[in-house]
């Protein structure tokens, strides 16, 4: 899968499923302080991407993901 299908995909559940503006979703992103994304949000992240990318996030590797670009990184390092 490639970079921008990653980003397509990642960026559609955060609209559709997250509910997030689309004007707030761009790389350099904070997800807390500009997407808003709480603590609930993270556990819907866990189930969507384990259900599109087929791989299991670590709670421990998503406290280090401050930005969208770098939560593009963390999944492409996951599928690639």
């Amino acid at each position: 899968m490639e970079r921008k299908e990653i980003e397509e995909k990642v960026n559609a559940f955060l609209i559709e499923d997250l509910e997030i503006d689309e004007e707030n979703i761009f790389p350099e992103a904070k997800l807390k302080e500009d997407m808003g994304i709480d603590s609930l949000d993270y556990v819907d992240i866990v189930i969507i991407v384990e259900k599109n990318f087929g791989f299991r996030i670590v709670a421990q590797d998503m406290n280090n993901i401050k930005t969208l670009s770098q939560f593009y990184d963390y999944v492409e390092s996951k599928i690639g």
